[in-house]
């Protein structure tokens, strides 16, 4: 299909961003300054993964085509690498939609549906980079919107017209009424939401600039839990909506919906709220969340990009864009499977049976927890990875050892930053007495030391063992037997 292009009378906040910067801006993510050593939450994940210690988010593992966009991005305009790769890698995935899928065993497939939260302090330039990634996406819906708007307006004449009358003058003798064709909705209602998904059974993303106003409006409209509607989707698992404000129920057999936003650190206490940090909400997201939190200086040495970043990036989407799928005689799609070779399976099975022996051995539900999450998404990577592949013109057709290993080390890196979210909510929301005992503790200690230390603090060994327990990976790292590592 043709490059989507701006339709004219495009809001500002439309635009790409790369045609109204007004000088150049940079900032930590240069890709001039050599990776740091992990420290604090990142340590844990070392510990946790003999393969990869990876605390800045991999972009070599994306295709050379994308990987030269986003160094282009970063050098020219200041767009944070992090980010920018990681609605990049959402955008191509709300487009792949139902298309595609991968079987990683008989019966268990997985599709690649992404929940990405580009978490950063105000002005470390977060927002830039996902309108650059998702305009390609707002330029197609444009373009689906002035179509459908001009069916409906067929439609509603032929309505209007006896259906004796309508053949004659041109138009169906039993008019359907159209549905508009997206891939991106912002602000809507859970009947909304349900309607959209029902009408676009290929995919959709939810792009929220600030994700607060997502998970906010999760009990606006009703008393239920928006959130296990949304951990529902996750798992691509059909989706109903019997409410009463709804003329008719609404089922959908097989939706994907992707989300994506950006969010401040400070606000992932209140993501975490509401049973969200016990019930498996918050390990369900990936969070992009780059070490360096300094605010993005502006730059009058502005350098154009060597090549056209936007028409590139839109050129691989509308590769991606352009697929085709089967449907059945019910207007369902029916996904290509994509095939791992089996040295790719012998790769991720052995990677998921280490992280699980460790996670076995640390007894730490927190990480248990985020593992058994990521280890559905280091699948979905291995698809998504592959199609990306493809999208910029490699022709294999499986998913090999090579695409797998880039998706586990992309997989590690947000084990990294989810220990690094959760270390952040878990001192939140921790109480007076723990907070004195945390606060007293060496940045080393033994079992021995610490129980002594919280006794003054007037807590009981018991509950500092527990304490220890709950908040390991997290808080603390098991570095030895009997020894601990405050993060």
């Amino acid at each position: 299909m043709s490059k989507p292009q701006s339709l004219d009378n495009s809001t500002k906040e439309d635009e790409p961003f790369i045609d109204r910067q007004p000088d150049q801006l940079t900032n930590q993510s240069t890709g001039q300054a050599e990776p740091e050593v992990p420290t604090g939450s990142d340590s844990v994940i070392a510990q946790q993964s003999s393969t990869q210690n990876i605390s800045v988010l991999p972009v070599d593992v994306l295709p050379p085509r994308l990987q030269e966009i986003i160094n282009e991005a970063n050098i020219c305009l200041g767009f944070p690498k992090d980010y920018l790769a990681g609605a990049m890698l959402t955008a191509m995935a709300a487009v792949i939609g139902n298309t595609h899928t991968a079987e990683i065993m008989p019966g268990w497939k997985e599709y690649a549906i992404l929940f990405t939260a580009l978490v950063g302090s105000p002005g470390t330039n977060k927002s830039h980079p996902l309108s650059f990634a998702v305009q390609p996406l707002i330029d197609f819906d444009a373009e689906q919107a002035a179509i459908f708007g001009e069916a409906m307006k067929r439609y509603e004449v032929a309505m209007e017209l006896p259906p004796k009358d309508r053949a004659a003058k041109g138009y169906d003798t039993n008019p359907v009424e159209p549905k508009r064709v997206r891939f991106t909705m912002q602000d809507v209602t859970p009947e909304a939401v349900h309607r959209i998904l029902s009408e676009n059974r290929r995919s959709l993303v939810l792009v929220s600039d600030e994700l607060a106003g997502w998970f906010k409006n999760f009990n606006r409209y009703n008393n239920g839990s928006e959130s296990e509607f949304w951990m529902s989707v996750f798992n691509h698992k059909a989706a109903m909506s019997d409410r009463k404000s709804s003329q008719s129920g609404v089922f959908i057999r097989n939706p994907f919906l992707c989300v994506i936003g950006t969010i401040q650190p400070k606000v992932l206490t209140e993501l975490a709220a509401g049973n969200r940090n016990a019930n498996g909400f918050m390990e369900r997201i990936l969070y992009v969340f780059p070490s360096v939190q300094s605010k993005v200086r502006w730059n009058r040495e502005r350098k154009s990009p060597s090549f056209d970043i936007a028409v590139a990036w839109s050129e691989i989407l509308s590769r991606l864009i352009g697929i085709v799928p089967a449907v059945d005689s019910c207007g369902e799609i029916i996904p290509e499977d994509v095939p791992f070779s089996p040295e790719a399976l012998d790769r991720l099975f052995s990677w998921q049976n280490e992280v699980t022996d460790r996670c076995n051995a640390e007894g730490s539900d927190t990480l248990t927890s985020i593992a058994s999450k990521l280890e559905i998404y280091a699948v979905r990577f291995s698809l998504l990875l592959a199609l990306a592949d493809r999208a910029c013109g490699d022709e294999k057709k499986l998913i090999d050892a090579d695409t797998v290993e880039r998706a586990i080390r992309l997989t590690e890196y947000f084990r990294v930053t989810a220990a690094k979210v959760q270390g952040i909510v878990s001192e939140d929301a921790l109480t007076e007495l723990q907070l004195a005992v945390l606060s007293e503790l060496p940045r080393t200690f033994t079992t021995a030391e610490g129980v002594a230390i919280a006794a003054k603090c007037g807590m009981s060994e018991r509950s500092f063992k527990r304490f220890i327990k709950d908040r390991k990976g997290v808080l603390f790292v098991h570095s030895a037997h009997g020894n601990y590592t405050k993060l």
